[in-house]
């Protein structure tokens, strides 16, 4: 009768602060049943198989009645007004969603819960958990379900953001050019605090006198993952067989650098770079620039750490290779000028003493390029210096000074030494031309010790003249048996 209140169950649905729907699923039921008789027992698989069946049980459902909370939550004015335009609210991925209530409902059960996607009638994307229950009465012809729709919108923003900033992290991790490795150091953290409790206040001197303690230091690093171009970096199939192999990447000297890093862990210098050398699994070293971080929060643990590696292998080589053109001759592969200069230099600077020169000159290279060609001509300057290179020790240093000029620095050797080193030369000369016995090697040699006074420049002018009065002799001898068409052509 008009003017009577609601019974308290009616004005607890309307009020209800969660969005609530009575919904009638009987022509649902009798599509199940037809189903069942057409021998469907799946019917998750047989709705996954076709979307057009859910949305053919979704047409099948009538709304009854929903309250306040529904009709603001999805910006209807009135239940006729949503349901006109409940297409709007279900749709896109509703239909997937939808499959688990249904298959719920066939199964048996008389209550569900799920997830789904919902739309507002103005558009606006609303993430739902829905849970459901078949009304008392109801079981059989699932005439009555109540359905709550809590608007958890907010919250699958927020999963859906983190979701896509850790994608986008563990993409840069994964996909960095540079070899990175998280690590967690918390247990060399409480080694350190075990020395400070000891009253050990400089790490350096107690590493000096417990070396092993960098050891045991290094047996505690947990590395929690590693990205692939450190894979690639240190040649390694996948992660297990890097990790199980970490004493071949770390070793020799990594062990002095690691002491290092200590060090400035102790002194609460939590980002630190330096160069080293590690070793891929094939025994090949990479020359790294290590860049260590503990990140951000684990100060207080070191329970995360990062190391980046960039591998300058590559800039190594060329600056070795850049150092070596600076200081050797690249045809010859003994040394310099430029080489030969410095070193007189520093032993005049150092008063080095005794020193011994060797001063050497090629004969007959001018007839070699005229006759043969200058490849015939490169090949005795290369056979010249292999011949220095086998007959120099550690101390002493072959260097190409001109066109066909060879010298032999000798530091801190007597005449003694000066001599058995041009014994030596002449010896290897002979045994070279043995196998070139078509285009002889023939050089001149002079040598000198300094003299108590003597510049290096004097030493370095007495040789030469040594070298020059053997020059001569060999040149007056060859004219002596050369015709005057070789004569003219020398």
């Amino acid at each position: 009768m008009p003017g009577l209140p609601k019974p308290i169950e009616d004005t607890a649905f309307d009020l209800a602060p969660i969005s609530m729907w009575i919904e009638d699923f009987s022509e649902v039921r009798a599509l199940f049943d037809q189903w069942r008789a057409d021998g469907i027992t799946d019917l998750r698989a047989f709705l996954e198989e076709d979307l057009a069946r859910v949305a053919a049980c979704s047409r099948r459902i009538r709304v009854v009645k929903v309250n306040a909370r529904t009709l603001q939550l999805y910006e209807a004015r009135d239940l006729d007004h949503l349901v006109a335009n409940l297409g709007l609210v279900f749709r896109d991925e509703m239909l997937q969603s939808h499959i688990n209530e249904l298959a719920q409902l066939w199964a048996g059960e008389t209550s569900f819960s799920g997830t789904a996607v919902n739309y507002s009638l103005g558009g606006r994307r609303l993430d739902i958990q829905l849970r459901g229950a078949v009304l008392p009465g109801s079981e059989q012809s699932l005439e009555r379900i109540l359905l709550t729709c809590e608007d958890v919108t907010a919250r699958e923003e927020a999963r859906r953001r983190e979701l896509l900033s850790r994608r986008y992290a563990e993409g840069i991790f994964e996909h960095s050019p540079v070899s990175l490795w998280v690590e967690d150091f918390s247990q060399i953290r409480q080694l350190m605090e075990n020395l400070r409790s000891r009253g050990i206040v400089d790490l350096r001197v107690f590493t000096d006198v417990h070396p092993e303690f960098v050891r045991q230091c290094m047996g505690e690093i947990r590395v929690i993952d590693v990205n692939n171009a450190t894979l690639e970096m240190f040649c390694a199939p996948d992660k297990a067989t890097l990790l199980s192999r970490l004493r071949d990447v770390f070793r020799d000297n990594m062990e002095q650098h690691f002491r290092e890093q200590l060090i400035d862990l102790w002194n609460h210098h939590y980002y630190h770079s330096r160069e080293v050398v590690n070793y891929a699994l094939d025994g090949t070293e990479r020359a790294v620039i290590m860049h260590f971080a503990v990140l951000p929060g684990h100060e207080h643990d070191w329970s995360l750490v990062q190391v980046a590696l960039t591998d300058i292998t590559a800039r190594k080589k060329a600056e070795a290779y850049l150092a070596y053109l600076g200081k050797h001759d690249v045809l010859t592969g003994v040394n310099n000028r430029a080489f030969y200069i410095d070193e007189l230099n520093r032993l005049e600077r150092q008063k080095v003493r005794p020193v011994s020169v060797v001063m050497l000159d090629l004969n007959g290279l001018k007839a070699v390029n005229d006759e043969l060609g200058h490849d015939a001509g490169d090949q005795l300057l290369r056979r010249m210096g292999e011949v220095l290179k086998e007959a120099v020790g550690e101390t002493c240093h072959p260097a190409r000074i001109g066109g066909d000029e060879f010298a032999v620095v000798m530091p801190r050797a007597a005449e003694v030494e000066a001599e058995a080193m041009v014994d030596a030369i002449r010896r290897l000369l002979s045994v070279n031309n043995k196998f070139h016995f078509a285009v002889p090697l023939s050089v001149s040699i002079g040598h000198a010790t300094s003299i108590a006074g003597e510049t290096t420049e004097e030493l370095v002018r007495r040789a030469d003249q040594r070298m020059y009065e053997e020059k001569r002799k060999f040149y007056a001898e060859a004219d002596r048996r050369a015709p005057a068409s070789v004569l003219t052509a020398r």
